[in-house]
């Protein structure tokens, strides 16, 4: 009993451990698909809480994986970790069943699982954290305890530490469809061999009070115009494909309404891209060297576009001075958030093809490299 229960908390140690760094990587991630979650049960209230959530969840992942492995306090973590699996196979559980979550981001994007996966796995995780549970009395510390104390603390000033640096800068290992070297357009393209939905054309009438739903090859033999009466049509989803592009809902959209996407992204130049969501906060650091980045832009003839959900009423309300030098855009404030980790963030794109990014934090790398351009 004794090498099964350290082999089982070897496992759990290392898998908490590694599922946290995945998140911890991207820790904004997490934070929109709780949100999903609560806008699915109508607790949108919570939404401005969510990338605290998502920091602290985190970081009690890593924590508790290092505790595991080293044996500290493990009549308290075994309640911890049970409490969190029996959470985690509840939110995975409900992501499979109900379907109207695609999947739980248990591993973020860096190791996308299916729903049904994540499941299994949570599953099979309730198994494992049973039995240490059952077996807490019986598990010994492997470090002393200065050298546990020791331990846990450099592995929670690690897990906030990380955190904080990909949340002020950009994922360190970026694993989003907007990363650097991806091409835009080929992105909003189905994968190759990729297999369709297959829906087929449903008619609903009304007779005696009841509707009545059938295909167009298969009328009821009684039909005739006089007793059913026409309700709708739609698509009827007959087989579920596998034909989702990576981005989807990335339009970008003049004042005037119209969808300059595809012009735009065809263009076989340079140009710089500024993602603005709303909360963004104007500060001088980042806006002065904006400013520079895009006075070396214009001695190179690069067209800047400002990409941004907030209404262009509301930018022209004491915006700073480098705002005005940029061509505005409208687009979907997902989109904006899945392209753009960080609040406001710099594209340089070529041909549709991401060439760089930077977080506001990280405009002074921005400027060397738009320094360096070939002009026209």
């Amino acid at each position: 009993m004794r090498i099964l229960l350290n082999i089982t908390r070897i496992i759990v140690g290392v898998l908490f451990i590694f599922s946290g760094l995945v998140k911890a990587n991207d820790p904004l991630g997490l934070s929109y698909k709780m949100q999903e979650f609560f806008e699915v049960w109508g607790m949108g209230f919570l939404d401005s809480y969510t990338l605290t959530f998502s920091v602290l969840m985190i970081a009690f992942e890593i924590i508790a994986g290092v505790a595991v492995l080293v044996g500290w306090q493990m009549r308290l973590f075994s309640w911890l970790l049970l409490i969190l699996i029996v959470f985690f196979t509840f939110l995975t559980g409900y992501a499979l069943f109900s379907g109207k979550i695609r999947e739980c981001g248990c591993f973020g994007d860096c190791i996308p699982l299916t729903a049904d996966q994540s499941f299994m796995k949570d599953l099979l995780l309730l198994v494992l954290i049973g039995l240490i549970f059952w077996q807490r009395n019986k598990i010994k510390p492997s470090l002393n305890i200065t050298y546990s104390l020791v331990a846990l603390f450099f592995t929670t000033v690690f897990s906030f530490a990380f955190q904080w640096y990909v949340l002020v800068h950009l994922p360190v290992k970026d694993c989003l469809p907007y990363k650097i070297g991806n091409n835009i357009p080929e992105k909003m393209q189905a994968p190759p061999g990729s297999i369709p939905d297959s829906t087929v054309i449903t008619f609903v009438y009304e007779k005696g009070g009841k509707q009545i739903e059938f295909t167009a090859d298969n009328f009821p033999a009684d039909y005739d115009d006089a007793t059913y009466k026409f309700v709708k049509r739609y698509d009827k989803l007959v087989r579920k494909g596998n034909a989702s592009p990576a981005i989807r809902d990335f339009a970008l959209k003049t004042l005037s309404g119209n969808d300059s996407t595809q012009a735009l992204l065809n263009e076989d130049k340079y140009q710089l891209y500024f993602f603005l969501k709303d909360g963004y906060k104007v500060k001088e650091e980042w806006t002065k060297l904006l400013t520079l980045i895009m006075v070396k832009a214009a001695e190179k003839h690069i067209t800047g576009y400002m990409v941004s959900n907030v209404p262009i009423e509301n930018l022209r309300v004491n915006p700073p001075d480098v705002f005005k030098v940029f061509m505005p855009l409208s687009c979907d404030p997902v989109a904006i958030k899945t392209a753009a980790r960080a609040n406001p963030a710099l594209f340089l794109i070529k041909k549709g093809t991401i060439i760089n990014k930077w977080s506001h934090a990280d405009f002074d790398q921005a400027l060397l490299v738009v320094s360096n351009l070939p002009g026209i």
